[in-house]
């Protein structure tokens, strides 16, 4: 998997936590159906390794899953055992360099232009500008004026209103975590993840990524 290239197509990667394995996979189920095909569930959530397998054996292989908020050396290796296809860290923890070192496709998080150049010079395929609703789209476009080429993923504080501007400054796409997930990685009701649907509809509609997964899926198996 090339994984630059597919959040470069997708615009959008929602990020799962919940409460727990069966809420973060009624979420992931959710949204996928709802049209997102990009997704990471956090190694916070209780299990979150547990849904990672269920998930990846219910899923079409069109639809990305990978790990996130990977910290060590050993979740590096769980997450990939577990069928993750890719891990996302905060920054650049042991978890990454484990990824990097054995070859998985790693979404690094950076900050600062110091940390985007270690994050692409360890071999991320691309780095998460974390938190990037401190500075905001503006931001982003100025890292990219001395790192042109550097692929870059806004993530943290990133909303609907807000989405097309950071793509529009340069973002190779956008993670959205509680904006999208709202209540629904806690909250039993289905009313709840009718309304992560809405949410995911909204966001999708934002950054110009409406293809469904069934869409998506036609388009592989039609290669």
């Amino acid at each position: 998997m090339h994984l630059l290239e597919e959040l470069s197509q997708r615009r959008m990667l929602a990020i799962v936590r919940a409460d727990g394995p069966d809420q973060a996979l009624r979420c992931i189920r959710t949204l996928v159906d709802a049209g997102v095909t990009a997704l990471e569930v956090s190694l916070t959530t209780p299990g979150a390794l547990d849904a990672i397998t269920r998930a990846r054996s219910q899923l079409p292989p069109s639809v990305l899953l990978g790990a996130g908020t990977v910290l060590t050396a050993d979740q590096a290796d769980a997450a990939s055992t577990a069928g993750a296809g890719f891990v996302v860290t905060p920054g650049v923890t042991h978890g990454a360099r484990r990824a990097a070192a054995t070859g998985t496709p790693l979404l690094c998080g950076a900050l600062t232009p110091t940390e985007v150049i270690t994050a692409l010079d360890l071999g991320a395929s691309a780095v998460k500008v974390f938190p990037a609703g401190l500075h905001g789209p503006g931001y982003v476009r100025e890292l990219r004026a001395p790192l042109p080429e550097a692929p870059l993923v806004a993530v943290g504080g990133v909303d609907a209103a807000t989405a097309s501007a950071y793509l529009a400054a340069g973002a190779v796409a956008v993670g959205i975590g509680s904006p999208l997930l709202g209540s629904a990685g806690s909250s039993g009701t289905q009313q709840a993840q009718d309304e992560l649907a809405a949410r995911a509809a909204t966001f999708l509609a934002a950054v110009g990524a409406r293809r469904t997964a069934a869409d998506h899926r036609r388009g592989q198996e039609g290669r």
